[in-house]
């Protein structure tokens, strides 16, 4: 067996240093209870066949997820190692591939639909565009069975251009629906307005439109201060012909992660996963000492940046965004996550072992914001938070991960987010196939979605 490599360094994300802006003093957020009360699991090991049209190739998916990246055709022939293993102590994950057929899996990104199902697309794959040339792009309508713990597939469509509105070259260019994979774009955020998909990108980053066909309509650059917001896997972005530096603002696996919208959808609010980088002054973005990520606004009419930036100061340096939806016109809420995986109760404390997490989950939170009164540095206040690794379940709904009345979300990559009514949210995670590992040993995590009962969260000013 080879070994399996893990390029997310990927997803699986001018002048911009803020140094002389203050950010308000503010009362510290409050902490508020989550009670579990649901939990449906899509299993790892869930595959899908390619549209009959698709070019025959697209029938295996993960060849090239092989450290060295050359591609492998036998399926099963590069072994699953969860990344955040120790390489003195890989732990083994038991999805090897390539894979027959292509993955259900890696969501990223919820928006909830008035019937009880949830829209969620499928991210680039397997962490890079290097890796994902024959992973397919594709966005699902998913119903989650609380009483039965499944999580249903009711459809797949899979995102093509025959249109051409990509305006880079694509994987599938040479055919006629013209399929777009993991090497195309990076999606992590989904909105439904009226009969349009938008996605946010985080290779770009771009904004894509859809249909509700899976057929692109547009694919929008992102602007900030005047200037084109790139990262390294932007179709622009050229690495030099001698060594040397090499920097964009955006860094890789950096894009828009989470993405609102207002409620007559006429404002998309796309949200970096992380800090932007100042060349000049050689730093990430930050304020009084903390790394701060920018919320911008889209207008879906006009079809255009409006300008308009907002702010959030993250907690710890190294935090991510996950996802990012409002609650009504003023607030909204937002995963904030460390990169650890695995309760904490089970980390290693000495030396790495496959029975233990070496670098185990610590922060896992979905904060409430105020984004209305900014302070004078554009920040958004953060109102109070619920602790992902530390929910209630006192009726014991859990189908893993709960013991003594508690659960824990433990996920490397939490990010999915939305509000199903005035008291519940659902939270989904991205299992990142073949490489991730929150809850036992020697096997991939699931896709997990939990129905959150959180009043107070959701009432808080």
């Amino acid at each position: 067996m080879t070994h399996l490599s893990f390029t997310r360094a990927a997803s699986a994300c001018a002048g911009l240093l803020l140094a002389g802006l203050a950010t308000a003093q503010t009362p510290a957020p409050a902490v508020f209870p989550a009670v579990l009360e649901g939990h449906a699991v899509l299993p790892a090991a869930t595959f899908i066949a390619p549209p009959k049209d698709a070019p025959a190739n697209l029938s295996l998916s993960g060849r090239f997820m092989h450290s060295d990246m050359r591609r492998r055709d036998e399926p099963g022939s590069i072994r699953g190692v969860a990344f955040l293993s120790d390489p003195k102590a890989p732990r083994p994950t038991g999805m090897d591939a390539p894979f027959k057929g292509q993955p259900v899996q890696g969501f990223s990104g919820i928006k909830a639909a008035k019937d009880g199902t949830l829209w969620v697309p499928s991210d680039n794959g397997f962490g890079s565009r290097a890796n994902s040339p024959d992973a397919m792009l594709m966005f699902h309508q998913m119903r989650p069975d609380w009483k039965t713990g499944e999580f249903k597939r009711l459809r797949t469509i899979f995102l093509h251009d025959p249109d051409g509105r990509v305006p880079f070259n694509i994987v599938n260019a040479a055919t006629n629906k013209r399929y777009l994979t993991g090497a195309d774009f990076d999606i992590e955020s989904i909105q439904v307005i009226g009969d349009a998909i938008w996605l946010g990108d985080e290779f770009g980053p771009y904004l894509i439109r859809a249909d509700r066909n899976g057929k692109v309509t547009g694919v929008f650059e992102t602007r900030v201060d005047g200037q084109l917001l790139r990262s390294p896997d932007h179709f622009t972005s050229i690495a030099p012909a001698t060594p040397g530096n090499f920097a964009t603002p955006v860094r890789r696996s950096r894009g828009f992660e989470g993405m609102a919208a207002s409620s007559d959808g006429r404002f998309l609010y796309p949200m970096l996963e992380g800090p932007l980088w100042n060349a000049e002054a050689r730093a990430w973005e930050s304020s009084e000492g903390k790394e701060t990520v920018r919320i911008l606004e889209f207008d879906t009419e006009k079809l255009a940046y409006t300008g308009r930036v907002m702010r959030y100061a993250l907690e710890q340096a190294g935090n991510n965004i996950g996802d990012f939806n409002f609650i009504d016109a003023t607030t909204a809420l937002v995963i904030e996550r460390d990169n650890g995986e695995g309760a904490p109760a089970q980390a290693c404390n000495g030396p790495a072992r496959e029975d233990c997490f070496n670098v185990p989950a610590r922060f896992k939170r979905i904060y409430k914001i105020d984004t209305t009164n900014l302070d004078a540095g554009g920040f958004v206040r953060k109102i109070g938070y619920i602790d992902l690794l530390d929910i209630n379940d006192p009726k014991g709904v859990a189908r893993m991960g709960g013991a003594a009345g508690k659960f824990t979300f433990p996920h490397w990559c939490i990010e999915g987010l939305d509000i199903i009514d005035a008291e519940h949210i659902a939270v989904l995670n991205d299992n990142n196939l073949g490489v991730a590992q929150a809850r036992e040993f020697g096997r991939n995590e699931a896709n997990e979605v939990i129905l959150l009962r959180v009043p107070e969260l959701l009432r808080a000013r």
